[in-house]
């Protein structure tokens, strides 16, 4: 089993007095899903920037099996907020950019672009330009990009932030079957309270002024799913209404407390 680990992580940015993360420790363990719950401004995107190796820290390791990691590599794939796909290729040529970068034959690009895009919904929109789709459809073209360059940790920047009820919730069940089918380990910050516990094993909660972890919860609404549970039935069950009650109280009082 792999284990991405940030230890003790500490960074304040400059003319900025206030760490924008305080000893910060978390695990992700290969094959499950973690979710990274707070409001705006805690530092869950620094966060995962510094897990992708994107953003250096003043004190802290980030380690992969213990082995420590001083920059982006190829274990780690990251799905932004905005798609960051490139608007001069179409779907398909977004997907395979990478493999291209690799050298990988022709051959085998064709094939494993086709298989999945197969797999996220995209082959009726192969040729199209990025610009004729939906939001989420271009957020399933970045995670198909993502899955496709075999990286066994997938970090996901609020991917869904921008879209409507029906589609979020479209692709909250897409994350969900790619867990389950794929094998990788998920890593999806947010600051919607009925994502977090959806899409978590674990559940870390953090607070702001200065980011800190708070809390560390082990979740089973995700493996609800897995065992053939609808997300309509979870989200409406009443354990799950609690604990989504219980966060947002546990929230407001956070925002409260730094803000008197």
């Amino acid at each position: 089993m792999m284990i991405l680990e940030a230890k003790s992580l500490q960074l304040t940015f400059d003319k900025q007095n206030t760490p924008v993360l305080d000893d910060i420790n978390i695990q992700i363990e290969s094959g499950s899903l973690t979710v990274i719950l707070g409001e705006s401004g805690c530092g869950k995107t620094t966060l995962l920037n510094i897990l992708a190796g994107f953003q250096s820290v003043d004190s802290g390791q980030v380690l992969l099996d213990e082995e420590l990691l001083k920059g982006p590599d190829a274990r780690r794939a990251v799905v932004f907020q905005e798609h960051a796909l490139l608007p001069w290729l179409n779907v398909e040529q977004n997907v395979a950019f990478a493999l291209e970068l690799k050298a990988v034959p022709s051959s085998q690009i064709e094939h494993e672009v086709s298989e999945i895009l197969k797999i996220m919904g995209l082959s009726h929109v192969a040729e199209a330009n990025i610009w004729q789709l939906s939001g989420g459809m271009k957020q399933r073209v970045g995670i198909a990009r993502a899955l496709l360059s075999n990286a066994p940790f997938i970090l996901l920047d609020e991917p869904f932030a921008a879209l409507d009820a029906f589609t979020r919730e479209s692709m909250q069940q897409l994350i969900l079957d790619l867990w389950i089918n794929q094998g990788k380990a998920f890593f999806l910050i947010t600051h919607d309270i009925e994502e977090a516990l959806l899409l978590s094993q674990q559940l870390i909660l953090m607070q702001a002024r200065p980011g800190r972890v708070v809390d560390n919860k082990k979740m089973g609404f995700a493996e609800r799913y897995r065992t053939g549970e609808s997300i309509r039935a979870i989200k409406s069950d009443p354990e799950f209404i609690a604990q989504r009650e219980q966060l947002f109280e546990r929230l407001r009082e956070s925002k409260q407390g730094y803000a008197a």
